[in-house]
């Protein structure tokens, strides 16, 4: 979307179709900790990519790091996260540096796209496809790929690929056709 303020009420829109909670946009936009978040990581994103100037991605740090502290999801700005991303509840979730989520994803509180690594060059988190579910507490670690329309199950660990439209569930991860 061109219109930044289409874009907001496309966020709001993408939070009422998914968390049958929401009993109104005002709520939505008052409350939502997952969609605070995703707006401050708009802009800490562009300043990490965009904003030429030397400290640019240093403020985008400390400010990626005050959102956090207030809405319980870190996001880092050097993510890249595509439209209508819903963060349900929030609390605890983490997303890395160089993880890439795609569009219309639902992502539960205490998940982690992290990395498996600590070397600082090349991906070193997940890139998840358009329309997958993440469950509450689910692990995706390291520089693997979930297919388009999967879920991972609550509490799964997962550090292998996942097909397109798999359910991924257990510790250690394990895909299964829907």
């Amino acid at each position: 979307m061109s219109h930044p303020l289409a874009r907001l009420r496309e966020d709001v829109a993408a939070v009422r179709l998914r968390d049958p909670a929401a009993r109104g946009s005002l709520e939505v936009v008052l409350v939502s900790s997952g969609l605070h978040a995703v707006w401050a990581h708009r802009l800490t994103g562009r300043l990490w990519r965009e904003v030429p100037f030397p400290g640019a991605r240093l403020v985008a740090r400390v400010l990626s790091q005050l959102v956090r502290s207030a809405t319980g999801v870190e996001i880092h700005p050097g993510a890249v996260i595509g439209s209508r991303l819903v963060i349900d509840h929030g609390m605890g979730v983490v997303i890395g540096e160089t993880a890439v989520v795609g569009d219309d994803v639902l992502i539960y509180h205490g998940v982690t796209l992290g990395g498996r690594s600590l070397g600082a060059d090349g991906r070193r988190h997940p890139t998840i496809g358009d329309g997958v579910m993440i469950g509450a507490g689910a692990a995706v670690l390291g520089p693997i790929h979930v297919g388009p329309g999967s879920s991972v199950g609550a509490n799964a660990v997962v550090t292998h690929d996942v097909p397109p439209g798999s359910v991924v569930v257990g510790v250690p991860g394990v895909a299964r056709p829907r």
